[in-house]
């Protein structure tokens, strides 16, 4: 087990945004966290290398390798992210330097992580752009690519330090479809290959299907569904699973949403989060609030129907 989250909450004020989150990940695996956008899927995945900000509080425990992510100071941290521990932005404009070319930044990874010189660090960020097919772009600035390009480049300084845990937080959202496929694609032969471990965040549950091998499915903050990806697709219990399983178009078929919207994580409300949109809720479900269970081996669900 490369990673374990345990009892993880984080607070804002005195809001919690983020309740009662487990979940492990192993070598060689994918671990699929999926939800509308607000769901908490980024915040949970920001604490896991402690780069909440600082009016956010994380309780609860995040281990790799034994140690307790969260009571290590900042210098320590520092030298798992991108080392041990990589994350892949959503949005690549604001994380790279605008001021500095791309493969230099990239390069920068061998500089700080490895001590290398910054002949060999260019050299070796070279060949990482090459393995890409992104070399025509390697002394460009940020703001001369297009979304798709900067994209690539986020990626490729993830996977430069062969990361044993990679996070991607939405990795394939600017690129075209054959790109998406391309990268994700990449990104699963990097797993599988290398056994390596990936952390993949997104909100199209459509994706899923080829690439993951669990899911959690998360819903204001809360974890509503979580087990293979066979039981996800196969055997649904909650009905947030069911709706989003429902949005994925099929042919001839007419195109589902999920009425309403998701709450702002100031305001929850009482009972199941997803009562006020949920086409089977119980009477009971405004009133009480549903603890997750696991139904069968490995697959859990926070329902009333199954309490």
């Amino acid at each position: 087990m490369l990673l374990q989250v345990k009892n993880l909450n984080i607070f804002y004020r005195n809001s919690i945004y983020i309740e009662d989150v487990n979940f492990s990940l192993n070598k060689g695996e994918i671990f699929s966290i999926v939800g509308e956008s607000g769901s908490g899927k980024t915040l949970t995945a920001l604490a896991i290398i402690n780069l909440l900000p600082d009016f956010f509080l994380s309780k609860g425990e995040i281990f790799f390798k034994n140690l307790n992510i969260l009571n290590l100071s900042e210098e320590e941290i520092r030298k798992i992210r991108g080392r041990y521990i990589s994350f892949i932005f959503q949005d690549p404009m604001v994380s790279l330097n605008p001021v500095l070319k791309v493969g230099y930044q990239l390069a920068e990874m061998f500089i700080y992580h490895f001590k290398n010189s910054k002949k060999v660090a260019l050299t070796q960020a070279q060949k990482i752009f090459e393995k890409f097919k992104i070399s025509h772009i390697f002394d460009s600035y940020p703001h001369q690519l297009s979304g798709g390009m900067r994209q690539r480049v986020m990626i490729a300084m993830a996977v430069s330090c062969e990361p044993e845990i990679i996070i991607a937080d939405e990795p394939s959202t600017a690129l075209d479809v054959t790109v998406q496929e391309e990268i994700l694609d990449l990104l699963h032969f990097i797993v599988k290959n290398e056994d390596k471990a990936l952390l993949l965040i997104t909100h199209d549950i459509n994706i899923l299907g080829e690439y993951a091998d669990r899911v959690m499915v998360m819903y204001a903050g809360r974890v509503m569904e979580m087990g293979s990806v066979e039981e996800i697709f196969n055997n649904p219990l909650h009905p947030y699973t069911k709706a989003l399983l429902n949005c994925i178009p099929k042919p001839g078929a007419v195109l589902k949403s999920i009425k309403g919207t998701i709450p702002n994580l100031k305001g929850i409300p009482k009972g199941c989060a997803f009562h006020p949109r949920c086409e089977e809720k119980l009477n009971e479900c405004g009133l009480l609030t549903p603890h997750l269970i696991e139904k069968s081996p490995g697959h859990w669900v926070r329902c009333l129907r199954y309490s």
